[in-house]
């Protein structure tokens, strides 16, 4: 189990690996700290970014599912602390930040969803919804998608939600973190902060 988390309110960015989450925290933060590169699983503990005045932090956490040289166990081993950390700290996540790639989303989902299993992805977004977690999908790299709309409408399919994606802006969130094209999630979360009367910490987005 993850140790020495800061006590303070969070956000929470989860995800598979190699979806963009850290290059996200960048530039959630605007802060250069956090380490990110090509190979998957670089981060295998969570990234916190805290303000001495503030109790308030956002927190990068590892990523699950598959990982290139990385074995099975180890991988179920980091997915469990993920959820084990998520659920023992519920109650001071403000909201979390669903990760995906939007380029190669629905295809994941697709292979890994069959009759006796549930995509990672989909199951997250259950989770945390089942945890009254404000979530927020941030369907990333979206300067790589074409089709945009439909990529997007077929993502809320997968996730339970009614097309079109643009009735679920405050879950919907396309962005282009590496580019610094995040502006829908920062309206996003200011809104879901809205609703938890945290307009104190709309300076952090």
């Amino acid at each position: 189990m993850f140790e020495d988390r800061p006590d303070r309110d969070e956000i929470v960015l989860v995800g598979r690996s190699n979806v963009g989450k850290s290059t996200l925290m960048r530039e959630l933060t605007g802060h250069s700290k956090f380490t990110t590169g090509k190979k998957p699983g670089v981060t295998r503990k969570p990234n916190h970014f805290d303000w001495n005045a503030e109790k308030f932090m956002f927190t990068d956490l590892p990523g699950f599912g598959f990982m290139s040289g990385v074995d099975r166990d180890t991988r179920e081993a980091i997915k469990t602390d993920v959820v084990q950390y998520i659920e023992e700290h519920a109650d001071d996540i403000l909201a979390a930040v669903l990760v995906v790639d939007g380029k190669s989303v629905i295809d994941i989902i697709d292979r890994h969803t069959t009759e006796d299993s549930i995509p990672h992805d989909v199951e997250m977004f259950f989770f945390l919804d089942e945890l009254d977690i404000p979530t927020v999908v941030a369907v990333n790299k979206m300067d790589k998608v074409d089709d945009r709309d439909e990529r997007l409408n077929d993502l809320c399919d997968r996730l339970g939600l009614f097309p079109p994606w643009k009735q679920w802006r405050n879950v919907i969130a396309p962005i282009t973190a590496k580019r610094g094209d995040i502006s829908h999630l920062e309206d996003a979360l200011r809104s879901h902060l809205h609703e938890q009367g945290r307009d104190d910490l709309f300076k952090f987005l």
